[in-house]
């Protein structure tokens, strides 16, 4: 008992050799305590460039800097500069311990560069987890970040938020193909029709940057012009990018590429693709093994390698408008890109927009056209309806169509399908009186009155009530007619009298993208005109002064553009294709497309507003919110001493229960609007201007403790820079 007692008291010293060797070995093979994941308390640090500078996914403005976090050792390998991170963010500083910040909660960002050493004097907080080790954020397209929210007043990560596509694990996990051998130079094809065209595609090849602004001409052959570009490109070792508005551009240029060069040359980034199909065509682009891009507005992003060619189709498209903050358009994205990687630079459409004539008159671009007597070959014969025809048409006084309309139609069908545009859906969306043209409005709400279909009651298109009785106020008139009949009221008419022809429409609800070249009627809304098979035989662009009369500085722009777009469709005058427009002709944009001079159209538009200050000469942002937000707003702004403030003004109110349009008050709401407009070249002025207030603003909204957060508080006044609607 006693040598027992002795040996347990003894513990190790009284230990055989052997139990002695084996608590030796134990010992060895002890782990050394783990540090506590995401907190990283009693990690190392590492050894070389300890210190990450990190760019939090706030997407707040006063809150668009970088932060400076500890690098543990363990995650030194995968922290690079381009990565996806998590961190701790919203620690006090009295949340210290061992030195190292904690608290706070979890928080995406990116980490963009390390460095040895951090301008911040308290204790950093360490990185809590490398989300993926992919670098996905590259020096370029972090300078191109930042550069567009410097131009449109925004943050930083909001910016990132819509370049870099959200992660998918799995298209990470799979490897990018390899990059397939340069194509060789293509041929001139369809652009040889253009006086410097051919010179345009060899410079693109032998590895210059032309800049140039295109006026297609009408047809189908810019899809392919594009696709010839891209490969011209691709032929000088460059990458190339290409921007276009919907998905069935996409497909068209698409089509064309892979007729060209093949599959697995060029990757399509659309939201229709899904997350994961995207984020794997992008990982392509982004780690080299694709060098051409095309895509819809997302795409302006791209993180194309050695990039060599920029080109955007049809820059006067809504779509090209990003509604997300800060609401960047495409257009000065790419003109961003091409000063920043010094590329080619391509605008192209079948109309012309101010700013693209601002490109050219300035000497930044140079117009690409085709001579005159190609125009005539290739564009249809256009007609005009005006106002003291159909006061002589006795058929235009009952029917939905004058007679030369009608006309148009009986002869087209004979060949071919025949186009019909009406600018707007349903069914009859406006109603007015029929002696003096009063709009017809609701006695409830004073919302305007509509006629949901044929033989049914009027019902008010705010409040919804029926209208049984109704009569004019101005001139006590009981009659009725359309202020702009709809496309399925249309559709209808054009049925009964053409009881033995299809009729198709084409709208929002439902887009065609193309119909056969058989005899038909194509009814269909602006920008969902389907492509015929051969070509229309004719086309008829219906109540002209419904996009002329919009109270909107682009109204004459807006609707040329989207007359040009439809008759492009339609056969030249060679081969029978004729275009009728309802409208009055001698108003500029009916004399334009007669003419089919978009370019002459935009250059009259560009000098009327260099001598009214209208953007795009001048620079212009808009403050929008409730009337003593934006007030306070304008008193505490420090504008550049150029600054002219127009307004505040009220706002339309958008009635309760109705759809709200894109910057518009929310239901309810009374909001005013100021504009702001700067010269030429104090535009980053102003955007910084109004940057630092609204950083500014919503950080006394986040900290002033009334219970108003950040988001609250920002979105109480709305910033933006060149918009799109200025009335």
């Amino acid at each position: 008992m006693s040598s027992e007692n002795g040996q347990t008291g003894g513990g190790a010293e009284g230990a055989p050799p052997e139990q002695l060797a084996l608590i030796r070995e134990s010992v060895r093979k002890a782990k050394v305590p783990k540090a506590k994941p995401r907190t990283w308390r009693g990690a190392a640090l590492a050894k070389e460039l300890p210190v990450a500078r990190v760019l939090v996914d706030k997407g707040v403005l006063h809150l668009d800097r970088y932060f400076d976090y500890a690098v543990p050792e363990e995650l030194d390998a995968d922290a690079q500069p381009g990565v996806r991170v998590r961190v701790r963010f919203g620690a006090g500083r009295h949340r210290v311990r061992e030195g190292r910040r904690e608290g706070g909660g979890l928080i995406d960002g990116f980490l963009v560069e390390r460095v040895a050493e951090s301008d911040y004097s308290g204790p950093l907080a360490a990185l809590a987890q490398v989300v993926s080790p992919e670098p996905v954020l590259s020096e370029e397209l972090l300078g191109l970040a930042r550069a567009v929210a410097d131009r449109y007043a925004g943050g930083l990560a909001d910016v990132l938020q819509l370049a870099v596509p959200p992660r998918s694990a799995r298209a990470e996990q799979r490897p990018s193909p390899e990059l397939l051998p340069r194509p060789g130079a293509p041929e001139a094809g369809s652009w040889g029709r253009y006086e410097q065209g051919p010179a345009f595609l060899a410079a693109l090849a032998s590895g210059g940057a032309p800049r140039a602004v295109w006026n297609a001409l009408p047809g189908p052959e810019w899809s392919d012009e594009l696709a010839r570009a891209v490969v011209a490109t691709l032929a000088s070792g460059r990458g190339a990018l290409v921007v276009l508005p919907d998905g069935r551009a996409v497909a068209r240029v698409d089509a064309a590429l892979t007729s060209l060069m093949g599959e697995g040359r060029h990757a399509v980034l659309t939201a229709d693709a899904g997350p994961e199909k995207r984020y794997r065509e992008w990982l392509a682009v982004r780690r080299g093994a694709v060098r051409a891009v095309v895509g819809t507005r997302a795409a302006m992003f791209a993180p194309v390698q050695d990039l060599g060619l920029v080109a955007l189709w049809d820059d006067g498209d809504d779509s090209h408008s990003e509604q997300h903050a800060p609401q960047p358009h495409a257009r000065e994205v790419l003109l961003l890109r091409a000063a920043q990687d010094k590329c080619g630079f391509l605008l192209g459409s079948w109309s012309c927009t101010v700013e693209a004539a601002q490109l050219v008159e300035s000497g930044w671009a140079r117009p690409l056209v085709a001579g005159r007597e190609q125009v005539r070959g290739a564009a249809p014969l256009v007609r005009t309806v005006g106002d003291g025809d159909l006061a002589r048409d006795e058929a235009a006084r009952a029917a939905r169509l004058p007679t030369l309309a009608w006309q148009a139609v009986r002869e087209g069908l004979r060949h071919g399908p025949v186009l019909v545009q009406v600018p707007r859906r349903g069914y009859v969306p406006r109603m007015a009186c029929a002696n003096c043209r009063a709009p017809a409005r609701c006695r409830h709400c004073s919302g305007p009155l509509e006629a949901q279909g044929s033989g049914a009651d009027l019902r008010c298109g705010w409040c919804g009530r029926e209208e049984g009785a109704w009569h004019c106020p101005e001139c006590g008139g009981f009659r009725l007619r359309a202020q702009v009949v709809g496309a399925r009221r249309t559709a209808e008419e054009l049925g009964r009298a053409f009881p033995a022809v299809p009729v198709r429409t084409s709208g929002r609800e439902h887009v065609l993208d193309t119909v056969p070249g058989t005899p038909s009627l194509v009814v269909s809304t602006p920008g969902a005109e389907p492509v015929a098979e051969g070509g229309y035989a004719a086309a008829l662009l219906l109540d002209g002064w419904a996009m002329l009369g919009r109270p909107d500085l682009r109204a004459g722009e807006d609707a040329l553009r989207r007359w040009i777009a439809a008759a492009s469709l339609v056969r030249p005058q060679g081969a029978g294709g004729t275009v009728v427009v309802v409208a009055e002709p001698t108003l500029r944009p009916v004399q334009a497309l007669v003419r089919w001079d978009p370019v002459g159209h935009a250059v009259r538009e560009l000098a009327e507003r260099a001598e009214l200050g209208f953007p795009p000469v001048s620079r212009m942002a808009s403050v929008a919110g409730p009337g003593e937000a934006v007030v306070e707003f304008l008193r505490t702004v420090e504008l550049p001493p150029e600054a002219e403030v127009l307004g505040p003004v009220p706002l339309p109110v958008t009635p309760v229960g109705r759809p709200r349009r894109t910057g518009a008050p929310p239901p309810g709401e009374h909001w005013d609007r100021a504009l702001i407009r700067v010269p030429p070249g104090r535009g980053a002025a102003l955007a910084s201007a109004l940057k630092a207030a609204q950083a500014a603003r919503v950080a006394r909204g986040a900290g002033g403790g009334g219970g108003s957060g950040s988001g609250e508080a920002e979105a109480r006044v709305r910033v933006r820079v060149d918009p799109p609607d200025i009335g």
